[in-house]
């Protein structure tokens, strides 16, 4: 009885182990499951950083024989959460994603200025592969011009109003980078933030003067939860300038509410008086216009889109930035 008894809690005891032993090799098959799957999908996308447009074109020839789309964002370096948002955007409406990474000396008037334009190339590819770029191209001078660029391009009446004349031959120098790029990658969409508003006019009219065959696509401005719209040349800013510069922002915020109960000539003059009050700041221009032309308009009745730009030096540092009083 005794013997009988021993076997049957023997056993019962070796069922229990085996009971338990399975359940803790279930539960450690679950979580190293789901440990591998958070694991991957933490990986980020290993992009691959070109430097010769050969090796650029092959890879976009792999993708274009696999019937991949491409989507392409112009930038000149100095890469922040502006760039990326035009990048994540990019991803997700198309296949392949480049990014160029290239400062073009053909579009700055000013040389210093040219020579204080931050360089970060490592920490943009950083910020590019997060974001979700495939590509990123960043050539050399030579090797995005071989011969002298010496193309002469006319957007008027778009380049003969605000940037235009204070920056000449800046759109110029724009328009022959970007059809470079365009002629390079043979895109399917590009990607350019509205913050550059006047630009973006200009490209599309490029767009439009050489037949391309692709889409412009204009991205909202992204700004500091403070307001302040991004730049690279946000960097060049002290501490002290920084917090002047919000009363850019904050000035052509407030003229909202004020465009509503006065003429669009008062809001203009609001706008300039503002600036002219803020410390550590100097207005260059602020234009109300329409939209699409880039004219001047004296009328809130003159035209169904309507906005409003401004460049604003603050200490050595310029800075644009725009609204819109009716999009």
């Amino acid at each position: 009885m005794r013997q009988r008894y021993k076997k049957k809690w023997v056993l019962r005891t070796l069922f229990l182990n085996n009971l338990i032993i399975f359940f803790i090799i279930r539960q450690i098959k679950r979580n190293f499951a789901t440990e591998i799957e958070y694991t991957l999908e933490s990986v980020p996308n290993k992009m691959k950083v070109v430097h010769t447009t050969n090796d650029l074109q092959n890879l976009l020839q792999k993708a274009r024989n696999e019937g991949k789309s491409v989507g392409l964002i112009p930038t000149m370096g100095a890469l922040h959460a502006g760039h990326a948002s035009l990048v994540t955007r990019a991803a997700k409406e198309n296949d392949v994603t480049v990014v160029s990474i290239f400062v073009n000396p053909t579009q700055f008037n000013d040389l210093n200025d040219l020579q204080k334009y931050p360089r970060t190339l490592e920490a943009d590819c950083q910020l590019l592969e997060c974001a979700g770029a495939n590509i990123a191209f960043a050539p050399s001078v030579e090797e995005v011009y071989p011969e002298p660029d010496t193309r002469q391009f006319s957007f008027a009446p778009l380049d003969t109003v605000m940037e235009g004349p204070r920056r000449p031959g800046h759109f110029n120098g724009v328009a022959q980078i970007v059809s470079r790029l365009f002629d390079l990658v043979n895109p399917d969409r590009a990607y350019f933030g509205e913050k550059d508003f006047q630009q973006l006019a200009i490209i599309r009219e490029m767009v439009h003067q050489l037949h391309l065959p692709l889409e412009i696509v204009g991205c909202p401005i992204v700004r500091e939860a403070d307001g302040l719209a991004l730049s690279s040349r946000n960097a060049l800013l002290s501490s002290s300038e920084r917090t002047q510069a919000l009363a850019i922002s904050q000035t052509l915020f407030a003229s909202l509410n004020y465009a509503e109960k006065h003429s669009l000539v008062q809001t203009k003059e609001y706008v300039e008086q503002c600036i002219a009050q803020a410390p550590g700041l100097t207005l260059e221009y602020f234009e109300i216009v329409n939209a699409l032309s880039m004219q001047r308009i004296s009328e809130w009745t003159e035209t169904a889109k309507i906005q409003g730009c401004i460049t604003v030096h603050c200490g050595s540092v310029r800075l644009i930035d725009n609204i819109a009083y009716k999009a």
